[in-house]
């Protein structure tokens, strides 16, 4: 392949190197931010040899290249653009500037929860490892693997520790990522988090016990009475403390010498941060926190099947628009404040039903391009990255997307109608059975089928009708 004229059909086909702002790359993808992406001959982006898809989100027009290939073709393309290599960061900073407030707020939990998802993902998988182990009736009848081999009771105890410590410490993950994106020093967010969950606070899960019994610990400061209790498994709390502490601290650092700013700065910042936070953030976040979760869990009981009805169709949408974001912070609040959630099985089974849907594509197309993008954005969206299936392939055509979240739309009702629950966020994807209740294992599994065959065969058999592919 030759990657300069590659490079040469791509720039011409965004509009030129005078509607690109900035460029970046991925493992697979040209990340661009462009002036304006109305312009982009999509049919002449799809032509190219090198291009396996391309999707707008979140303010960046991607490319999808391929692993290998991407690397070559981005520095022949930032040499004929006439532009510096730049960070995905410095992208991101110019693509936000097209964004209104809703993107841009959007885009601001993006930042913050995607880089700590890997921890929160591999916990999923571990509970799952440690469901296998602990769950009765999976291998034995009334029996676990543990009950009928003891000697792997210590392993799975180490497991659920392992496992358990992204959740118990979620607010020092939180704190990290969130000051980080506020432009603070993230090594204080990771402590003001910690502050949360000292162990000499009362724990958050024993905090409803505690006010049933009257035993809830606290200060009394200059006669104000303030409550001592920790926030495991909370997120709201930790970002509103993240957010003031980076004020206090820039506000700090733009006034005191650099020379005595090691003994001034962080004190402050975080004896601020943290007596504010106990004071008023605290509980008031706290509060919220709890209502928005009783809220979702009043709701899916009363009226589950609609529930699962609305948010399994509505997934996808949702993905197109980049809204997705806000209901990972849901999702993570929902096992903090429960140890479970309805929500993230839906997510699982949207994602594997967009994969069955470009795998139809595949099945169905005679082009030869389109068929290897339809087999690899499938398998993507099986493993949990739906991205290029959706814009490469379901959108492109517009029936395979519908078939898809109609399919979704399905399962979420049956699924949620069951009450099945995931103990975490996981791989959201084929894979994601390991991170539901084993209880629920079954009816998942019905989920899955839904999502495999209605898609895969109803997407088939439009597109053979049509003959489009």
């Amino acid at each position: 392949m030759n990657h300069k004229k590659q490079a040469e059909e791509i720039l011409e086909a965004i509009g030129g190197k005078e509607n690109l702002s900035a460029a970046t790359h991925c493992v697979t993808r040209l990340r661009l931010a462009l002036h304006d992406e109305g312009i982009v001959d999509q049919e002449k982006l799809n032509q190219i040899e090198a291009v396996k898809g391309s999707f707008s989100t979140n303010g960046q027009f991607q490319i999808v290249v391929g692993q290998g290939t991407v690397d070559k073709v981005y520095k022949e393309f930032v040499a004929l653009a006439g532009i510096g290599e730049a960070t995905k960061e410095e992208v991101k900073e110019a693509s936000s500037e097209k964004m209104n407030p809703l993107q841009r707020a959007i885009k601001t939990l993006a930042d913050i929860f995607i880089p700590i998802l890997p921890a929160i993902v591999t916990a999923g998988l571990l509970l799952g490892i440690n469901n296998l182990l602990t769950a009765p009736d999976i291998f034995f009848d009334n029996q676990s693997l543990i009950d009928v081999y003891p000697q792997w009771s210590d392993i799975a105890n180490m497991i659920i520790i392992i496992a358990n410590t992204a959740f118990v410490f979620l607010p020092g993950l939180i704190g990290w990522s969130a000051v980080k994106k506020f432009g603070g020093s993230p090594i204080l967010g990771i402590v003001i988090g910690l502050v949360l969950v000292h162990p000499d606070l009362l724990n958050a899960w024993s905090y409803g016990e505690a006010v049933s019994e009257g035993s809830v610990p606290t200060w009394n400061l200059f006669g104000m009475t303030v409550e001592k209790i920790g926030y495991q498994g909370q997120v709201l709390p930790v970002l509103a403390a993240a957010y003031l502490l980076t004020k206090i601290e820039l506000f700090l650092r733009k006034r005191i010498p650099d020379s005595i700013q090691l003994l001034f700065v962080g004190p402050i910042a975080l004896l601020v941060t943290g007596f504010l936070t106990f004071i008023i953030i605290g509980p008031i976040t706290f509060a919220i926190g709890n209502w928005i979760t009783d809220g979702l869990v009043a709701v899916f009981d009363t009226f589950s099947w609609l529930g699962g009805l609305i948010y399994g169709g509505l997934y996808g949408v949702l993905v197109i628009t980049g809204m997705h974001h806000t209901f990972l912070a849901v999702d993570i609040q929902l096992v903090g404040s429960t140890g479970t959630t309805f929500l993230w099985p839906m997510l699982a089974l949207s994602n594997i039903a967009q994969g069955s849907a470009a795998f139809a594509i595949w099945l169905a197309s005679k082009d030869e391009k389109l068929k290897g993008l339809g087999v690899s954005s499938g398998v993507s969206a099986w493993l949990g990255i739906t991205e290029p299936a959706l814009f490469g392939v379901n959108l492109r055509f517009k029936y395979p997307f519908i078939i898809a979240v109609s399919s979704s739309a399905i399962a979420g009702l049956y699924i949620s109608a069951q009450g099945v629950l995931a103990n975490s966020i996981g791989v959201g994807g084929v894979p994601g059975i390991f991170s539901i209740v084993s209880d629920y294992w079954v009816d998942f599994t019905v989920g899955m089928i839904i999502v495999i065959v209605l898609p895969l065969v109803g997407t088939y058999l439009y597109a053979k009708r049509k003959k489009d592919v």
